[in-house]
Formats: structure tokens, C-alpha cells, sequence
């Protein structure tokens, strides 16, 4: 019998590869940047994977922020000082530059939801922090006409695929957007933070669904925080006390470019 399995797996296995070399010759693997050719679908280029800016240490222990230069393990950010966050840390895998946004935005706006998986693997070591905690990763939720216009939930997306590498669980009705926004692009501050305010709804079990485990929100993008600052301060009204949250891409004042 085990002998039989064998001889299936194996089968399946060159069935897999066999499909995947036909849809290379079909589709060949090009950058997901510049269009290059590459040796794997859903990858970079050198010189475009060379123009991520990964975010590393030292950095702001709340925010996640990087610093120049190390200022001692506890030092926070002036963000972080003047602005306290109602999460309790925040990580994020790289600098919102030309060659993530090219990302986001295909991951976003192209139907490419596979793209989830790059980032993802990038995402991965940037919240090794959380992920010994064994917490409930909770993607950020679109309004559900927003979800039926583009088909499916980025931060849905990104979720799963850090589910897969982590081995934790994916909760997208814990919470809701209860109230359709406009979208956050080409908004200040202060407006970011009126146009998200009041705008999403906790599970009424919350706490059940939970049963002691902590939170991981999950972003795309995170620009000013206002939308996972507005998440958790709704969660934590529904009694939940750990929450951490983790994106793709960070913007970082004077770093690179607006979003």
C-alpha cells in the first residue's frame, strides 16, 4: 500500500511539473516590475528585486520605522512619541518605492491576486516577532461592493499566503467594513482619518472566535495607519487587548515617494 501512494505521488508530482513547463511555454515567467524575463512566474528581475528597500534594524519597536542609525533597543520613533498607536507594534517588509507600489498596485488593481505569495515571502521574516504567539491573522476588509468590483480582497490574499508559511488561521469575519469609504489615495492626514473613522464593525462573538488568541491585522500598504489605527480601536472596544499589525510596504517620510 504505501508502496502504491508512492508511485501516485510521484505521478502527480511529474503532472505538476509537466503542467507548469507547458504553462511557461505559454505564458513565459516575466518580471513583475519591468517585464523581463524571468526564471519563475510572480518574481522580480536582479536589478528590479536589487530596487526594493527592505526594511531592517534598527527600528522604532512600536511603528516599525527604520532608523539611520541604532539609538538604543527601546528608542521610539517621534511618530511613535507624538502619536502614540493603539496597537501594540506595527512591522512592514519594505520602503514604498517605485518598484513596491508596481507590486501593490498589480496585486491591487491587475487581478493578479498570485502576486500575494511574493510579497508574502518577504512579509514573512519582517513579523517573525508575532508569529511564536500563534495569533489569528485578520485582513484589513473592503466594504462588500468594493470586494464584488475587484473580485477578491488583497489583504485577503496576502493573509492565506502568510497562513501557508506560518501554519496560523486567516479570520475574514472578524471584522467588517460596515460603511463603503473613499478610497484613501490623494487624502491628508486628517481626512484619511474622518473617511475611516466609525467605518468597521467587530464580530458580536469576537471574543469567542478568538478563544485567548491574539490579533495580526494584515495590509497591503500602511500610509499614515489611519485604517488599522480605526480596525483596532474597534477591536479593542470588543475586548480584544494583543494586536499587532503587518504590511507589505511602509511609507516613510522623505524616503521615497507619497501614495
Amino acid at each position: 500500500m504505501e508502496l502504491g501512494r508512492g508511485k501516485v505521488k510521484a505521478g502527480s508530482a511529474a503532472m505538476a511539473r509537466l503542467g507548469s513547463a507547458l504553462l511557461d511555454l505559454v505564458y513565459p515567467p516575466t518580471c513583475l516590475d519591468c517585464g523581463a524575463p524571468t526564471a519563475a512566474h510572480a518574481a522580480l528581475c536582479p536589478r528590479c528585486f536589487a530596487g526594493l528597500r527592505p526594511i531592517t534594524q534598527p527600528w522604532c519597536p512600536v511603528l516599525g520605522l527604520p532608523f539611520e542609525v541604532s539609538i538604543g533597543p527601546d528608542a521610539r520613533s517621534a511618530e511613535a512619541i507624538a502619536d502614540p498607536p493603539p496597537f501594540d507594534r506595527a512591522r512592514s517588509a519594505v520602503l514604498y518605492n517605485e518598484v513596491a507600489r508596481a507590486i501593490v498596485s498589480r496585486l491591487k488593481y491587475g487581478d493578479r491576486p498570485e502576486l500575494a505569495e511574493f510579497c508574502a515571502r518577504l512579509m514573512h521574516p519582517a513579523g517573525m516577532e508575532f508569529w511564536a504567539e500563534r495569533p489569528v491573522l485578520v485582513p484589513v476588509p473592503l466594504h462588500r461592493w468594493r470586494q464584488f468590483e475587484r473580485r477578491y480582497n488583497q489583504s485577503t490574499e496576502l493573509a492565506r499566503a502568510l497562513a501557508r508559511r506560518t501554519g496560523l488561521s486567516v479570520d475574514t469575519g472578524l471584522v467588517a467594513r460596515s460603511r463603503r469609504t473613499r478610497q484613501q489615495v490623494g487624502l491628508s492626514h486628517d481626512a484619511r482619518h474622518r473617511n475611516v473613522a466609525g467605518a468597521f464593525t467587530a464580530h458580536r462573538e469576537v471574543l469567542r472566535r478568538l478563544n485567548g488568541r491574539g490579533v495580526v491585522i494584515v495590509d497591503d500598504v500602511i500610509t499614515t495607519g489611519s485604517t488599522v489605527k480605526a480596525i483596532t480601536r474597534e477591536l479593542k472596544r470588543a475586548g480584544v487587548i494583543k494586536i499587532d499589525v503587518i504590511s507589505f510596504a511602509r511609507v516613510v517620510t522623505g524616503a521615497e515617494l507619497p501614495i
